[in-house]
């Protein structure tokens, strides 16, 4: 009897090892799909609760916008006390899970879990401009890493395992499982390996159906018919891709900047500092409630039909241009793509009510179009990831009339970001993460 080849044996440990990767899989993404959903759950819960509190502040004799100014100072300074105990726990967590990916930093350990959700829940419940996908993240790649742990995997797998949750985390805050899969591929792993592929499918399939349970299964933002654009308008939204492609440099420096700025005062605790920076957030959010919050309402009035008064839309993405950044700033729990969404769909209804004064063919009947595409365009520009990004607001939307466009303008972008020679945000994000955590000479 033929004795078994080395090779078949190294075949029959490749299988083994693919099979206890996707049972892991399976089990961490029924897990971040719970945990995420009900993140996801409780973060809705508190943004009517914010719409009513803010409704009664208005309505209370005196200084009653003091309020939400404490609220927000209030849970952006408990965010910051947590952060202090667990320093992972800090912003969004998505240069982390890249950093482990890339072998630079060690897997999170468990208690970067309950830090990210109860510091996520602080923080952007109470208003500051964050968005709720970088402690989803986290929070999955901290349970796969975790599997990996208990299951003694070695090191390559374990940095596998909790990359491929990480993905199923994204799914889960967004509702879209595919985006959340390109995420892992595009975005942090850079390779499309099928070793990496099967575990990342089945914990972002696990993950979002698990999630829709608690949240539902539908779209997060409701969106009407919209009509696909005359091709002969496809130069126009090149040109806007090109354009957001600036945008997107200055927005990546913005946030940079302020990193540096906030990071200078040192004599300064930094709970304070975010109590300041929230109570500035909040003092927007007692002027217009649309200033401030992770975007998700300002971008669902914007793409839903709503009709906001153009030099209104103008302020809007001022606003939100330096007030995202410095609340990212705070060193709170908390994401960037949701925030930039509402600015990329704040700029294309902007640039559809300027181009319609010069641009034969462009008219109102663009602005969602534009919004939309403006959406995935600046996604694009400053993570650097074009095709998560078009996949992302199509899941998000379920609007496919606009694709082609959004990938014409999405690739433009992303073009003028890369000939400036910017890097992505969360390359910048994880060389700042790891110099910091280099012993001081």
């Amino acid at each position: 009897m033929a004795e078994p080849s080395e090779g078949s044996g190294q075949a029959g440990e490749s299988t083994r090892g693919l099979m206890t990767l996707c049972g892991l899989a399976i089990v961490a993404g029924i897990a971040i799909g719970f945990i995420g959903g009900a993140f996801r759950w409780c973060l809705r819960e508190a943004d009517e609760w914010r719409v009513e509190m803010l409704r009664w502040a208005h309505e209370l004799p005196g200084p009653g916008w003091l309020i939400p100014v404490a609220i927000t100072a209030t849970g952006a300074a408990l965010a910051a006390l947590i952060v202090r105990q667990i320093p992972l726990a800090a912003g969004s967590g998505i240069q982390h899970v890249e950093a482990v990916s890339r072998g630079e930093a060690g897997p999170p350990p468990l208690r970067v879990l309950p830090a990210k959700f109860i510091g996520g829940l602080l923080s952007i419940g109470s208003g500051m401009i964050l968005g709720r996908e970088g402690p989803t993240v986290h929070m999955g790649a901290t349970i796969g890493a975790e599997a990996g742990r208990r299951a003694h995997l070695d090191d390559d797998d374990m940095r596998l395992m909790q990359t491929s949750v990480a993905g199923a985390g994204l799914a889960v805050a967004f509702n879209a499982p595919v985006g959340g899969a390109l995420f892992v591929f595009e975005e942090v792993t850079k390779t499309f390996r099928l070793r990496t592929v099967i575990p990342t499918l089945l914990a972002v399939a696990v993950g979002v159906g698990c999630s829709r349970i608690i949240v539902g299964d539908r779209p997060d933002f409701l969106v009407g018919p919209v009509d696909s654009p005359s091709i002969v308008l496809l130069p126009v939204f090149v040109v806007f891709g090109l354009l957001t492609g600036l945008l997107g440099i200055f927005y990546n420096r913005v946030i940079l900047g302020l990193l540096d700025l906030v990071g200078r005062v040192q004599r300064v605790p930094a709970f304070v500092k975010a109590a300041a920076i929230g109570a500035v957030i909040g003092a927007l959010l007692a002027i217009d409630p649309l200033t401030a919050g992770g975007g998700d309402t300002l971008a669902q009035k914007l793409i839903g039909g709503g009709t906001i008064a153009l030099p209104v839309i103008a302020g809007y993405l001022a606003v939100r241009m330096i007030a995202g950044p410095l609340s990212y700033a705070s060193a709170t729990p908390g994401g960037l793509f949701a925030p930039l969404l509402a600015v990329g769909a704040l700029w294309g209804v902007l640039f559809v009510g300027i181009a319609e004064v010069f641009v034969p063919g462009v008219d109102s009947t663009l602005t969602i179009g534009m919004a939309l595409v403006g959406m995935a365009a600046f996604f694009g520009a400053v993570v650097r990831a074009p095709i998560t990004g078009v996949v992302i607001v199509i899941e998000m939307t379920a609007t496919t009339s606009v694709t082609v466009p959004m990938i014409a303008a999405t690739a433009a972008a992303v073009l003028v970001a890369q000939l400036a020679g910017e890097p992505p945000i969360y390359d910048s994000l994880r060389e700042r993460m790891l110099a910091a955590q280099k012993p001081k000479p």
